[in-house]
């Protein structure tokens, strides 16, 4: 899994900024914990996808900087 900690993506329920490092229970999928919006613990909680799913994601630039 390539995400990391500040990739931003959207799904139908709004969209996600990844707070902690993604991680692997099983070969089946991969999980990260995410948030909404600028307070990250208020809304954080914990997303799981398929290994077989992509998520398209939008990374932090140097300049953007990883908040």
């Amino acid at each position: 899994m390539e995400l990391q900690v500040g990739d931003r993506f959207s799904d139908e329920t709004g969209e996600w900024e990844v707070v902690g490092p993604p991680y692997s229970a099983a070969a089946e999928g991969s999980s990260a914990r995410v948030s909404r919006g600028s307070t990250k613990t208020a809304s954080a909680e914990v997303r799981s996808w398929d290994a077989f799913n992509r998520v398209n994601v939008k990374r932090a630039t140097a300049e953007e900087g990883n908040r």
